[in-house]
């Protein structure tokens, strides 16, 4: 992109009208798309999964796009952790009229999960459009939202936009794991001030389409579970393999996990899983929706629950889930056990203490010869209740771009950099415009893709969505 590319923006503007004390917001005309394209494109393939790539390199890259296209130099800022070359961040900030509000952050990672071309149809580190859709690794996780905050400050600085409050982009390393250090956590313990904001606007929430492409609704991640791990071990004095004993550390552990597999949480409530099922009941109906209704009416209702349960994701959102995932048992071929473990992965309903979670473990298992270990103790805090300020201009909005479609509160089952967030006060939701088909478009897996269509209603969506929130007053 030149550096003239986004001097040029088309500012021809129609007013978006939002109502319920959130202000007006300008809607300008989505500025060059060729140019916006170019920016998604060098994203896409600049390589930064970990085994291969460098967010460092994608990070400098943008911020060199931003200065050439006029963005405020002393608003850019660049980190690269000692001893992290690869792990780069960007920081920009947009000033608000009233520096006595808190900002709103746009948050976003641009490291991918590694891709290997001989698994791929395509090239993962080309970006490909074809058939209607945008391919390569990242383009959908989440390298489009990324490029539409970057879009969306590029866009206020050429219209010369005068926020309430200030506007903060954090674009990190680290979210997917697998060796980059993590750079939102990293920004929270050495650079607070510079992305404290009171609202921060993340991946996670998304549209879901049906299996014909249409828009099912637009869900609004009020909450994440929180990871927890669990180690249980048995130990055992072991001997020969030729004197089997009946206390085998391999059969006590296995019982165990036989007990845990049976074994459900029961049904827990916030406002995010509350307001999905609630909402959703009339967006599915028929059997599924009346069972939606029903345990939201009484969670302890079976039958509703044994038929929710046959969705994995379902059964997930209405509770604690934990589940074995490592086994290492035995020393020897020819020698009877000695020790045997097993690794616990736990997603938990937010607000729950670990001492909860490892004493219904104990109570599980009920074998005082397996030793049920928490890896470490932590609480995430409450998350903050899905409340009219927070999700109304998600609504009003959204409306605007697509009349009657249902926004519905959501609770990830997985986890987001969100949790870093939150624990560090900063109230972070899930919010995107991007929709997505019922295959998933490939996020974490093969072929990752996403419909050119939904980028570009994305951009209009969350143009709006953040002026929404930074011109609100209280």
């Amino acid at each position: 992109m030149t550096s003239n590319c986004f001097a040029r923006l088309a500012l021809a503007t129609s007013l978006l009208t939002l109502g319920m004390g959130i202000g007006t917001a300008s809607a300008a005309t989505a500025p060059d798309d060729a140019s916006f394209r170019a920016m998604l494109k060098e994203m896409v393939e600049t390589d930064s999964s970990v085994d291969s790539g460098s967010c460092t390199t994608v990070v400098e890259k943008i911020a060199a796009r931003m200065k050439a296209a006029g963005y405020p130099e002393a608003n850019l800022h660049l980190f690269v952790p000692e001893g992290q070359p690869k792990a780069g961040a960007l920081v920009a900030t947009y000033p608000g009229r009233d520096p006595k509000l808190k900002a709103v952050l746009m948050l976003g990672h641009v490291d991918v999960v590694n891709a290997r071309r001989a698994d791929w149809t395509r090239d993962p580190y080309a970006f490909i459009e074809e058939d209607g859709y945008y391919y390569g690794r990242g383009v959908a996780d989440m390298k489009a939202q990324d490029a539409i905050w970057i879009d969306n400050l590029l866009r206020f600085n050429a219209e010369k936009y005068r926020p309430l409050r200030t506007i903060k982009m954090a674009l990190t390393c680290g979210e997917e794991g697998g060796g980059f250090l993590n750079g939102a956590k990293w920004l929270v313990d050495n650079q607070k001030d510079l992305v404290d904001a009171g609202i921060a606007l993340n991946e996670g929430g998304y549209g879901e389409l049906d299996a014909q492409g249409n828009r099912i609704d637009q869900t609004f991640q009020a909450a994440q579970k929180v990871v927890m791990q669990f180690t249980l071990e048995t130990t055992n004095p072991g001997g020969h393999s030729s004197l089997p004993r009946p206390d085998n550390a391999i059969y006590s552990l296995a019982r165990a996990l036989e007990r845990l597999s049976q074994f459900d949480f029961p049904v827990q409530y916030i406002d995010a899983n509350r307001g999905y099922f609630t909402k959703m009941a009339k967006i599915v109906g028929g059997e599924e929706g009346a069972a939606m209704t029903a345990i939201v009416a009484d969670p302890t209702n079976k039958a509703a629950n044994d038929l929710l349960n046959k969705s994995p994701s379902y059964h997930s959102m209405l509770r604690t889930t934990c589940v074995a995932t490592l086994l290492n048992a035995g020393h020897a071929a020819n020698a009877l056990p000695q020790r045997a473990t097993a690794t616990v992965n736990c997603r938990v309903i937010p607000g729950v203490p670990t001492d909860d979670v490892l004493a219904t473990l104990v109570k599980v298992v009920d074998d005082p010869q397996v030793k049920v270990t928490a890896m470490r103790t932590y609480r995430a805090p409450n998350p903050a209740p899905v409340t009219d300020r927070i999700i109304g201009p998600a609504i009003r909005v959204s409306q605007q771009v697509w009349p009657n479609l249902p926004v519905v509160p959501h609770m990830a089952t997985g986890a987001t950099d969100a949790v870093t967030m939150n624990a560090a006060g900063i109230p972070t939701y899930g919010v995107s415009g991007l929709f997505r088909d019922p295959d998933g478009n490939g996020v974490h897996g093969l072929n990752e893709r996403i419909r050119i269509r939904s980028v570009t209603e994305a951009r209009q969506f969350l143009y709006g969505l953040v002026k929404a929130y930074a011109d609100q007053k209280d």
